[in-house]
């Protein structure tokens, strides 16, 4: 039976102090926590299943908070997506939940989130993301960024920035979000990895595609990407999820 792996960890990195990133996975979340090693669950390829990663806003109140907002509802709601248009309604629903916490509650007043992840079907796949953290295929001729980053260019001479331009919550008043969502087929050996900017700020993609080549094993290439991160100095979250399609 054509079955779908998810190869995920999630770690606080060397100079935050605690993780303020959170990772839902099917009906599985992983909230502001960090798991020891990789951990690889299977799912039937057939039904919906929401993979994503959900990175709380470093510098504003109660990350962790909105980030697990958000990967509850999508666990919650991901067996009912069929497309675009739900799963648009869903990222947004996810938004205005995060502003209705926050809502007469001064400590989580500008708490804000950002997500990307994966909505995978029977046939077909759709990336989806609002803010900076990422989803990427792997494909024979090399690895390539399917979601949109909502950032604004780099400073002369820097490769990343940690400014933003949409989240999840974030400011005082609500607002409402444009989700990016791109479909793409599915088939037999597809490669995703959805991941926060814990990993791609400290290794450019050149360095993840490398990894990904080396290591066909999803639980090592995981080891190994969070590995790499750490050797930079771990500055931030590092969460990440590796998504292959079996026969």
């Amino acid at each position: 039976m054509p079955y779908i792996a998810v190869t995920a960890l999630s770690h606080a990195g060397l100079v935050r102090e605690h993780n303020e990133d959170s990772l839902v996975v099917g009906p599985w979340t992983l909230c502001a926590t960090v798991t020891e090693s990789p951990q690889t669950l299977l799912f039937p390829l057939g039904r919906p299943l929401v993979v994503a990663v959900a990175d709380g806003l470093g510098g504003q109140p109660a990350g962790e908070v909105a980030s697990a907002i958000v990967v509850r509802r999508l666990a919650s709601a991901g067996p009912e997506l069929d497309g675009a248009e739900s799963l648009g309604e869903a990222v947004e629903g996810c938004n205005h939940a995060v502003y209705t916490a926050a809502a007469g509650r001064p400590e989580l007043t500008t708490m804000g989130t950002t997500v990307a992840g994966l909505l995978l079907l029977e046939e077909s796949a759709l990336s989806f993301n609002v803010g900076d953290s990422k989803v990427y295929r792997m494909a024979e001729d090399g690895l390539r960024q399917v979601s949109v980053d909502d950032s604004p260019p780099p400073a002369p001479g820097r490769r990343t920035t940690s400014a933003v331009t949409q989240t999840l919550g974030g400011s005082r008043l609500p607002s409402t979000v444009t989700p990016h969502v791109e479909a793409f087929p599915l088939s037999p050996g597809e490669r995703c990895l959805v991941c926060s900017d814990g990993l791609t700020d400290p290794l450019p993609d050149e360095e993840i595609e490398e990894l990904l080549r080396a290591h066909d094993d999803d639980g090592k290439a995981a080891f190994e990407l969070w590995k790499a991160a750490i050797e930079t100095g771990g500055p931030d979250n590092i969460t990440l999820a590796l998504v292959r399609v079996g026969a």
